[in-house]
């Protein structure tokens, strides 16, 4: 009897996470923890928000198809542009409006310092999130290693980080296209296999030559690997779980923990095994200390006498801006997802690039990072895609008792900062702020062509914690679209293609839609 009683709690328990997974179908939406927001007694201001039900609060409202972000902007339309909701065991915060996320992320961004603790984030970076530069709570040893690696992730103009990033992004580049032209990848061009592969493992070769100062071929196994265990975390990343609102279904979760941790316990091994140890080999043999890359930086400064990083801490530094490639190769994707759909976004790009491969002489008749100010178009596409899938940004907690517009927030609280409004809003985009039209990026001025990015558009985050590898975002994927479109006419497989773009989600599954890629005249 005990028995049949055991089976059916299990049985009832296990219906109700399937229904809780099935209702909470979300993308890119990642915070839990204990929170409290409260009214302030002093200036009486009291919070509103929507009613919640017992154990799972509000989840409820947040399943529409459109994702979780598209709901927090209807609900602000109800309680406007701050209000309370609760998630699972999570008390949160919402804030819409650009002024209000101003006054998060800039006038108190000290106050706003923590990110969110999920257990499965503990899971991906060695059983501590803040091993990782992104998840981490704000702290002096995180500003640290956020400056070492500024400089080769934020490069000025005219240093040669800048010239290195435009050589190996025009290097790669061309090593993608005769990849391409191998008889193995003609199942790629037909549209029967998705170029996504190829495309990562290229960009990632951006990043091991740059921040590495090495490369590896398309068919080592171990580097395909490597590739995909970070776009399968980059994808994980971007989702969201209900255990991260109701943690007492953590026992149910041990094979999806087990799978983050299997990658990302082989990431660490490859980078040790081929990078740090061959790197510390010849910096122990050489007497030269000047940092050749990111690399040599991070492990001179650690094997100095005042340094305050540890083994970890270079670690996981690297793994993190090596797992950038990722966050590109799934921009790219998008990218080329639209100009196939969208064929006069995709001649335009293409009648840009042959403008500027008239002027100047070409390696293969393609232009380079260097052209990217002269192409004002492909430039806003690039732009535009980042704010019509809209990514959210990372949510922030409270590190002590603050205040919001008049409203008191408690230290721990977890602030939603809902830039969905400020990337697809009428408010700020007009009547046809979902459509794809790059041009909105623009300033004419005596003829001339700029491409402007109003205060309000927020892809990358601003303040403290602005995304410090954005520069390399941007370029490397300015060089993959245009060496690709230079070279290929791009059309789509799927007629529904936009259906497989998940909102306000700038990841694609690793086994993404496939797309045609028919040979083109570049002398025409």
């Amino acid at each position: 009897m005990m028995l049949v009683f055991c089976f059916m709690v299990l049985t009832c328990i296990t219906i109700f996470v399937l229904l809780v997974r099935r209702l909470f179908y979300w993308h890119s939406l990642g915070v839990q923890g204990p929170a409290i927001v409260v009214s302030d007694e002093k200036t009486k201001k009291i919070m509103k928000g929507p009613k919640s039900l017992p154990i799972i609060g509000s989840l409820h409202l947040l399943g529409g198809p459109e994702g979780p972000f598209d709901a927090f902007t209807k609900l602000s339309k109800e309680y406007g542009d701050i209000y309370e909701i609760q998630l699972g065991v999570a008390k949160c915060v919402v804030v819409s409006s650009y002024e209000l996320i101003m006054e998060v992320l800039i006038k108190k961004g000290d106050h706003f310092g923590g990110r969110p603790n999920f257990y499965r984030y503990h899971e991906l970076f060695g059983g501590d999130r803040n091993n990782s530069l992104a998840l981490c709570d704000w702290s002096d040893l995180q500003i640290k290693r956020r400056s070492l690696a500024r400089h080769y992730c934020s490069p000025k103009g005219g240093t040669i980080q800048i010239d290195e990033l435009s050589k190996y992004g025009s290097f790669e580049a061309n090593k993608l296209l005769s990849q391409l032209e191998q008889p193995k990848s003609q199942l790629i061009l037909n549209g029967k296999e998705s170029i996504k592969p190829l495309i990562l493992a290229s960009i990632g070769n951006m990043f091991m030559s740059y921040m590495c100062s090495k490369r590896y071929d398309f068919d080592d196994e171990k580097y395909i690997k490597l590739v995909r265990n970070y776009d399968e975390i980059f994808w994980d990343i971007n989702q969201g779980y209900a255990v991260d609102f109701l943690p007492w279904l953590k026992p149910l979760y041990g094979k999806t923990m087990a799978s983050l941790r299997n990658w990302s316990t082989e990431i660490r091994a490859f980078i040790l095994k081929e990078i740090i140890n061959d790197r510390l080999a010849i910096l122990n043999n050489k007497n030269d200390n000047s940092p050749q890359d990111l690399t040599n930086a991070l492990l001179l400064h650690l094997t100095s006498d005042e340094t305050e990083l540890t083994w970890d801490h270079v670690l996981f530094e690297l793994e993190d801006f090596l797992g950038g490639h990722s966050a590109v190769g799934n921009l790219v994707m998008l990218i080329l997802a639209y100009a196939a759909m969208l064929p006069d976004v995709q001649k335009k790009i293409q009648d840009e690039c042959k403008l500027i491969g008239t002027k100047k002489e070409r390696l293969n008749g393609l232009v380079t990072l260097d052209d990217r100010s002269d192409m004002p178009y492909t430039d806003a596409v690039i732009w535009e895609t980042l704010r019509i899938s809209s990514s959210p940004i990372v949510p922030h907690v409270t590190s002590l008792d603050t205040e919001i517009n008049g409203y008191h927030i408690t230290k721990d609280t977890v602030v939603f900062i809902n830039n969905y409004e400020l990337n697809l809003g009428e408010k700020y985009w007009g009547e046809n702020s979902k459509q794809f039209i790059p041009e909105r990026f623009f300033q004419i001025t005596n003829g001339n062509i700029r491409v402007v990015k109003p205060a309000y558009f927020l892809p990358f985050s601003t303040g403290k914690r602005t995304c410090v590898g954005q520069k390399l975002v941007q370029g490397f994927a300015f060089v993959i679209v245009t060496s690709l479109l230079t070279r290929y006419d791009i059309y789509p497989v799927d007629k529904n293609l936009k259906q497989e773009l998940r909102p306000a989600c700038v990841a694609v599954p690793p086994d993404s839609f496939n797309l045609e890629f028919r040979l083109r005249n570049i002398t025409n």
